[in-house]
């Protein structure tokens, strides 16, 4: 199922109705290259994307030229669901890898609106919780120093892999440039490739080409300031997250 990922190991699950009628309203599965826009910014649109493999992103380019990533989507998420009721976005949303995108027509969402309930809010819980990462990168930019930045996203990265599969909470996969996570934390490539440099020697985590293995995930996560309460994750997911499994509370 195309869905599988879908709301996995979050506070609001979806149940197998609830994935089948989300299978029934895809109209058609794309592919596309790494660097693709999939929805320019302003652009019209009457279909929202559920990606399936693959990183995208949303971003904004500044007049001097600058991109600033303002969020990653990783497999699962519905990248642009807010645009069912906003009709156009403020911002363009890339493939930062190859990926695999879902299409569900908005004429499908308000059926699933109108039949269907308990769906519309598990939707509109995903769109809450897009808001809530948006505050929380608003935060770590504010907030936290260099290293406390990519020490963070790193942190949430390795959560929402966690909850779809895709880390065992020590290592996971993150095809991402110095260049792309200074993006996302507002930094340079020269810091950020100083930073990580300081995370390895620290102990903490290490990255070789697209993979990052953590190392000592409580003190990685003590490093960010790290809590994943934002990301409505179940009990057992946020705790492997954090690194205290088992502890008790």
């Amino acid at each position: 199922m195309l869905t599988k990922n879908l709301l996995r190991n979050r506070a609001a699950e979806l149940s197998d109705h609830e994935r089948n009628m989300l299978e029934e309203a895809i109209a058609h599965v794309q592919s596309h290259p790494a660097g693709h826009v999939l929805v320019p910014q302003g652009t019209p649109v009457s279909a929202s994307t559920l990606l399936i493999e693959g990183l995208v992103t949303r971003h904004i380019d500044a007049p001097d030229g600058r991109r600033h990533l303002v969020g990653v989507h990783v497999p699962g998420d519905f990248v642009d669901l807010h645009a069912y009721p906003l009709k156009k976005l403020d911002h363009d949303v890339g493939a930062l890898t190859d990926v695999r995108v879902a299409v569900i027509p908005h004429a499908s969402l308000e059926k699933i609106q109108d039949a269907d309930s308990r769906l519309t809010r598990r939707l509109w819980f995903m769109t809450l919780l897009d808001a809530a990462m948006h505050r929380q990168w608003i935060f770590r930019l504010a907030s936290l120093n260099a290293t406390q930045r990519v020490a963070h996203f790193l942190c949430e990265m390795n959560a929402r892999l966690l909850a779809i599969g895709a880390s065992d909470g020590s290592e996971f996969s993150l095809p991402m440039t110095q260049a792309d996570i200074g993006e996302v934390c507002a930094l340079t490539n020269v810091h950020v490739n100083r930073v990580m440099r300081e995370l390895r020697e620290l102990g903490m985590c290490q990255t070789r080409s697209s993979r990052t293995q953590i190392i000592d995930l409580p003190g990685l996560v003590a490093k960010a300031l790290f809590d994943p309460h934002y990301l409505y994750l179940n009990a057992e997911t946020a705790a492997r997250a954090t690194g205290t499994t088992g502890t008790p509370q």
